[in-house]
């Protein structure tokens, strides 16, 4: 996924000023997917999600410092989320793997089975089944992809609850609110026992 350009930013300008407005762009990149999130057939936009938690986050971590102190919520929150949305990818990642070595097994189980069978045969006795060669690789993969498959579902159901909580929360608007903040600037250091060690004989 491709990121924003953010518009608007000062090179001579407060630091401050120029995250805040790098932070509120990649916030409204990872607002961007709802509700195409929700469903969880939506495999591309979930993983741009966790993407845009991952840059907002980035963006977040270095410089809370510089905010109100929500980012440091607003850090820990998106940092839930990017992990959990990235537990999801790999499930996405590793069933279609599953997937193909389970056709490829398919495949070469079929040739053996057909190799059982006498040139002028007409038909294929069912026992030849009983002891086919990739039985154990079988029950392994399919039970695998099955856990997979619902490993995924209870994921997006926290997701979805997770997503749910960041909004009854007011995560955005707290965040927004933050970002407008400036921390307060730390006291000067007292010049004088810098210059009176210098004074002294």
């Amino acid at each position: 996924m491709k990121a924003r350009d953010v518009k608007g930013l000062d090179p001579v300008g407060p630091l401050a000023d120029n995250v805040e407005r790098i932070a509120r762009t990649r916030l409204d990149e990872l607002f961007a997917f709802a509700p195409a999130v929700l469903d969880p057939k939506n495999v591309r936009e979930l993983h741009d999600m966790r993407i845009a938690a991952k840059r907002l986050r980035y963006v977040l971590e270095p410089t809370q410092h510089l905010f109100g102190p929500y980012v440091v919520t607003a850090v820990r929150r998106t940092k839930e989320l990017q992990d959990l949305l990235g537990e999801l990818h790999d499930c996405d990642d590793m069933l279609p793997r599953v997937t193909r070595i389970m056709a490829t097994e398919h495949a070469a189980e079929a040739a053996e089975l057909r190799a059982r069978a006498a040139p002028d045969a007409r038909d294929l006795d069912p026992a030849t089944v009983r002891d086919a060669p990739r039985a154990d690789a079988w029950r392994g993969l399919h039970a695998f992809a099955a856990w997979l498959e619902a490993r995924r579902s209870v994921l997006h159901d926290a997701f979805l609850r997770q997503w749910t909580d960041l909004g009854r929360a007011g995560f955005r608007a707290r965040l927004e609110y933050a970002l407008a903040e400036r921390a307060p600037e730390p006291p000067a250091p007292d010049p004088e026992p810098a210059l009176a060690a210098r004074t002294e004989p």
